[in-house]
């Protein structure tokens, strides 16, 4: 089966998952306390722009060599602490979610893409909703869950954060799932 014949449940389970990850982080609680704030926050923000910090991501304390990793003055530090990874984004007028809510909803397209592009080669048209549901499903719970783990393995995240985004995953997979069994195209 071809990509464009899977067209209308690619499109019709990102709507749903874009509708659901709104619900889930508009009215539900569950990622309230992900982020915490820093205290003295205006310090640490006027020591940030005194010191010409520019969009990015920084991890600190910082090396330049393999070599400096071992030195007593870096393992100090890291000693000392603290010990971060910061990202830093473009400065400008309050935050707008509209570019972040395009991007989400593209990869959303992407997930499924890829979900459908698998599974249209697995799985032949007019199959059962149960096997569509177990493919597409596998698929898209791994796009959407399975990269928040290397946050918590390489950046530091609470691991508590990264089983809700899983969580989140997992729904979304689900979603999906739920929309190709549905729209799953017909045997010819």
């Amino acid at each position: 089966m071809h990509l464009v014949d899977l067209w209308l449940p690619i499109v019709v389970s990102a709507v749903f998952v874009f509708v659901v990850s709104s619900i889930i982080h508009m009215f539900l609680p569950i990622h309230k306390g992900d982020y915490r704030k820093l205290p003295a926050e205006d310090k640490v923000m006027n020591e940030l722009r005194a010191q010409g910090v520019t969009p990015g991501v920084y991890m600190f304390p910082k090396t330049d060599s393999m070599k400096e990793l071992k030195s007593p003055e870096y393992l100090e530090k890291f000693q000392k602490g603290p010990v971060a990874v910061l990202t830093v984004i473009p400065a400008g007028p309050a935050p707008g979610m509209g570019k972040n809510l395009v991007q989400w909803f593209f990869f959303c397209l992407l997930i499924s893409a890829i979900a459908a592009y698998v599974a249209g080669k697995l799985i032949p048209a007019g199959a059962g909703y149960h096997i569509v549901f177990r493919w597409t499903g596998t698929i898209a719970i791994l796009g959407y869950s399975a990269s928040s783990l290397s946050e918590s393995i390489w950046m530091g995240r609470p691991w508590k954060i990264t089983m809700k985004h899983v969580c989140d995953g997992i729904v979304y997979g689900l979603v999906t799932a739920g929309s190709f069994g549905w729209l799953w195209p017909k045997a010819m």
